[in-house]
């Protein structure tokens, strides 16, 4: 027996406990890849795209549902389809007016994310008002309870368009276009013949396709003007024909004028007041004896030299 035989041995050491796997946890979140305005309006035919970006929050591989929901607002009892197109969620695109089919599925990995593109397009047929609310909304097959969603709220509105005729006759091609478009029945709002813009007439209409027919054949009409491939124009463009400018828009005072009419044609003066309401201008004579103030209608004077010229 040894000297040190008699004292406790020290305990062997535990095995260490394998670690543990993370619990699985699932998650959708589904999101703008870009700044998108979820309230729109669109002219018939018209299409608007969003990039949608869809992603895997949980730690585990999931298959992803993508449903997307139509819902119609319309006063007609059968309004026409607004055509919905999903690029991403297969190799084809995803025709989701056409298939009738609402719902696909793919699969991604944890923490993984996947671009969809999302195209929406107004029907031709639109009434002014048709609403449509799409709803798409991702979710986990995992976990059913887990899903996630965006709505884009799309109304259908009338376009503005241009019809170039010729100078001289853009009346006659007026009542043209709206005797045929009352005919019909084609949804024209209103015709505007600008005095200062010669040469167009300008339509409201919902369909600018059936327009585009019915002026076909018209004469003096050349045809509906097109800009980067949109016949709708922008409402900034012709705002201007829609409520003119003052007179004296653009005057400053301090500018040297020239009176046009009255007992004082011919004179230079300095603006000294401007009311727009009115339309008038207040000027102070240059050759008077006694500078006194004058106050004459804005037509009356011709801008010689700016403020800022001088």
């Amino acid at each position: 027996m040894g000297l040190f035989d008699d004292q406790a041995k020290p305990p062997e050491p535990k095995p260490a406990e394998p670690e543990r796997p993370p619990e699985p946890t699932y998650g959708v979140k589904i999101e703008y890849a870009k700044a998108a305005e979820e309230r729109v309006s669109m002219t018939a035919g018209e299409s608007r795209e969003y990039e949608l970006l869809v992603s895997n929050t949980g730690n585990e591989d999931d298959t992803i549902k993508v449903k997307v929901d139509l819902n119609y607002a319309s006063e007609a009892p059968e309004p026409p389809e607004w055509t919905i197109k999903l690029w991403g969620v297969e190799e084809k695109v995803w025709d989701v007016t056409f298939t009738k089919i609402t719902e696909k599925e793919f699969v991604l990995i944890g923490g993984g994310s996947r671009e969809i593109t999302l195209q929406v397009t107004c029907p031709k047929g639109a009434r002014y008002g048709d609403k449509l609310t799409l709803i798409s909304s991702a979710t986990s097959k995992n976990d059913p309870a887990v899903s996630d969603s965006k709505t884009i709220l799309g109304t259908a509105r009338q376009a503005i368009i241009a019809v170039k005729t010729s100078i001289g006759h853009e009346r006659t091609v007026a009542d043209a276009v709206f005797a045929r478009a009352k005919a019909r029945d084609i949804g024209v709002f209103s015709i505007l013949v600008p005095v200062n813009l010669r040469g167009y007439v300008l339509v409201e209409s919902m369909n600018p396709d059936r327009l585009e027919e019915v002026i076909r054949g018209i004469r003096r009409a050349r045809g509906i003007v097109e800009s980067k491939g949109e016949k709708a124009i922008q409402f900034t463009d012709i705002e201007m024909y829609l409520a003119p400018k003052p007179v004296v828009s653009g005057m400053r005072e301090g500018d040297i004028v020239e009176l046009m009419a009255g007992p004082f044609k011919g004179e230079k003066a300095r603006v000294m007041k401007i009311d727009e309401t009115k339309e008038e201008v207040t000027v102070e004579l240059f050759e008077a004896m006694v500078r006194i103030p004058v106050t004459v209608p804005g037509t009356q004077v011709r801008v010689l030299q700016k403020e800022e010229e001088k």
